[in-house]
């Protein structure tokens, strides 16, 4: 797994296509028992080096119920994006992920983690990633009908401070969903 990390974080397959240069951001260990997989580092913790140290990063570990401890202890969460470096600005956002490092580096990541449980898929490039087909018309209905994919998935808007409308407009996300995403959460990072 060291070499692995040590190999992820060095790549350089799409220097061109980034703004501010390569900078992998990446956290993984072989007794990880949950993985979250977001977008891509944005701006600041592309500056930081730390994964989802930013105000969205606070709102996921309030979702899943863990304190900073745990959600950054690599032997319990491994935290892998769709693209590992911050891809850029768009019009309303950061640009996509690249497209390049899940197909390159996601499979040999998840091969050398053997006490995985659940894999927490964030926003619609992960889902579509990982569930293709079986994934709803939308990330609203993806999200509605989480249970489908339990128990190898768990799929979660982006928490980003931009998604409130979202989060105001579907109440039962928080009245329904994300009570289960603690207990599970809770229950794996007990045993």
């Amino acid at each position: 797994m060291r070499k692995l990390l040590s190999d992820i974080r060095r790549c350089t397959v799409c220097t061109k296509h980034l703004p501010l240069g390569p900078r992998p951001i990446v956290t993984a260990h072989k007794e990880a028992k949950i993985v979250i997989i977001g977008q891509a580092p944005g701006k600041k913790v592309h500056q930081t080096g730390v994964p989802w140290d930013d105000p969205s990063g606070k709102q996921l570990r309030k979702w899943l119920g863990v304190s900073d401890e745990d959600f950054y202890d690599e032997t319990k969460i491994a935290l892998i994006p769709m693209g590992f470096c911050y891809p850029g600005k768009g019009k309303s956002g950061d640009l996509p992920p690249r497209p390049e490092c899940a197909p390159l580096w996601h499979g040999p990541l998840l091969k050398q983690m053997p006490n995985l449980q659940l894999i927490i898929l964030i926003g619609q490039y992960a889902q579509h990633h990982y569930l293709g087909d079986k994934k709803e018309k939308n990330l609203t209905e993806t999200v509605k009908n989480y249970k489908n994919y339990l128990p190898d998935y768990f799929v979660l808007p982006h928490p980003s401070p931009r998604n409130r409308f979202w989060l105001s407009k579907n109440p039962w996300f928080d009245e329904n969903i994300l009570p289960h995403l603690k207990k599970i959460v809770e229950t794996i990072l007990r045993q």
